[in-house]
């Protein structure tokens, strides 16, 4: 069994998060089994949208909030090749946050849709999206092999399945060192990673892109670590993000550099933000059939946003997956049919 980071490193973290993480892993082994799981299990479709598996609260539409367009604001950012894919090149940049003073790598694909000259006056919904693991430095959705979400987006798109959305990907920390990561916030004395990616990087998106203006038009999504990311983004950014779809995600921060901030790992803590969130939010939250500890963790943080009157969630279990980036692959089209089900459409400014 293979313990996530939130529940392996309980000693190390300050009293308040010893204590629920101590409770979390306590569910966790008390769900664990050895039962055998059948070999095969088909890719979802969008079907279990309508009647999800487990499901917290039925999932709500945007607000009815104007969807303007918002063009590019500048300085253009200098953006420098990192790879042609089979639907368009992948850019990259180093943003130097102007809000935050972090500076990191971030990278950017645009729709085909997007230099059409038919769109010429459209604005385009975005999504970020935050990787598994350390992330310092690379980003998995840039990654073809193992996470062709792009090339997925063209294929739905073409088929009136999903929007053509602008993708950004940024890194969440600056070491591999497990040690060292950041959590996607702002801890006392450290980077200011959550008002990089809730701040900075969405002003990058505006600086550079026709986008929307509204937050109808704005989604966060991530796997693992990627996925305590967008959760912890969309609760903590609500005027920003209307939508957020954590895959496998942990909820429960486990830095060590909480150490003696036990007070701000409280207010950066996805499965305490969600429970007393106000934030009108939508959340597609997934966890893998295989992984009876994984799904306890999820099922934990689907329990408090029940307690939320305005976070509207759906669980999706995947059959017999596991914690692994080749059964991420696998929700790919169900994301991409989720965010384009919650987020707004392309729009003429």
């Amino acid at each position: 069994m293979r313990l996530p980071r939130a529940l392996r490193r309980a000693a190390a973290l300050p009293p308040a998060a010893a204590a629920l993480t101590a409770l979390a892993l306590a569910l966790t082994l008390s769900g664990c089994g050895s039962a055998a799981h059948p070999a095969a299990a088909p890719a979802p479709t969008g079907t279990p949208l309508a009647t999800p598996s487990h499901a917290a609260r039925p999932s709500a539409p945007p607000s009815p909030t104007q969807t303007a367009v918002s063009l590019p604001t500048g300085p253009p950012a200098a953006l420098e090749l990192a790879e042609n894919t089979s639907v368009g090149p992948i850019y990259v940049t180093t943003l130097h946050g102007a809000k935050s003073g972090v500076s990191g790598k971030v990278w950017v694909w645009l729709p085909p849709q997007y230099h059409d000259p038919k769109y010429a006056h459209y604005g385009f919904p975005v999504v970020t999206m935050y990787s598994g693991g350390a992330s310092a430095g690379y980003n998995t959705w840039t990654d073809q092999q193992q996470l062709p979400i792009q090339a997925e987006d063209v294929a739905l798109a073409a088929q009136g399945k999903a929007s053509p959305f602008i993708m950004i990907m940024p890194i969440q920390n600056f070491h591999d060192d497990d040690d060292r990561l950041l959590d996607c916030s702002d801890i006392p004395g450290h980077q200011r990673m959550a008002t990089w990616m809730g701040e900075d990087v969405p002003d990058f998106a505006r600086a550079n892109f026709r986008t929307l203006t509204s937050r109808d038009g704005w989604g966060v999504m991530g796997a693992s670590t990627g996925g305590l990311c967008s959760a912890k983004l969309a609760l903590q950014f609500p005027r920003t993000f209307s939508t957020a779809v954590p895959i496998d995600g942990y909820f429960i921060p486990d830095s060590l550099y909480w150490q003696g901030h036990d007070a701000a790992w409280r207010a950066n803590n996805p499965q305490l933000m969600v429970a007393r969130s106000t934030a009108n939010v939508s959340m597609l939250v997934t966890a893998g059939g295989a992984e009876p500890y994984e799904q306890s963790v999820v099922q934990a943080f689907v329990k408090a946003a029940r307690t939320s009157p305005s976070v509207h969630l759906t669980y999706y279990v995947l059959p017999h997956a596991d914690h692994l980036t080749s059964d991420f692959k696998r929700l790919i089209p169900m994301t991409l049919e989720y965010l384009s089900q919650h987020l707004a459409k392309p729009t003429a400014g």
